[in-house]
């Protein structure tokens, strides 16, 4: 049998590991720890639950800050060999309430005041991209096709 003491300080050491596992749960940074306002206006998850899991997201911001739409991104939820898509649209413009699972995932009048575009496909790689919809100037088609600068 072990003493009193002993029982008193196992049960005190097991109380601060739960005490301290519960507190590192909680802690995670997330969401709303990000700089700027994101309000999601429209979700798509496909029903296909034996095979890739597509999510697709329509989200409003209040500022273009490049790297926390990024974070916000990397926040979002997502399943291995899945793909996981959220555009960012600037709040009080028009934003679609309504995304499709095919591309174009939304009306195409709403590709002008698109932001950016996060994507994790099915392989995990991440691609984020800055006015995904706009037209290249001739400088940059340029560039594109001589392979300049």
């Amino acid at each position: 049998m072990l003493s009193k003491n002993v029982k008193y300080v196992l049960f005190g050491l097991v109380a601060l590991l739960v005490g301290y596992m519960i507190y590192d749960a909680v802690s995670e940074p997330g969401i709303k720890d990000l700089k700027g306002t994101y309000k999601e206006v429209a979700m798509y998850r496909n029903e296909n639950n034996t095979g890739p899991i597509v999510r697709i997201y329509a989200v409003t911001v209040t500022d273009t800050l490049w790297d926390e739409m990024e974070k916000y991104g990397d926040y979002m939820l997502y399943t291995k060999y899945g793909t996981t898509r959220v555009y960012f649209f600037p709040e009080g413009q028009p934003a679609p309430t309504q995304v499709f699972p095919k591309r174009p995932n939304f009306d195409q009048k709403y590709e002008k005041t698109c932001l950016a575009m996060y994507e994790k496909d099915a392989m995990s790689q991440v691609t984020f991209q800055r006015k995904p919809f706009a037209q290249p100037t001739a400088a940059e088609r340029q560039e594109l096709i001589v392979g300049a600068k």
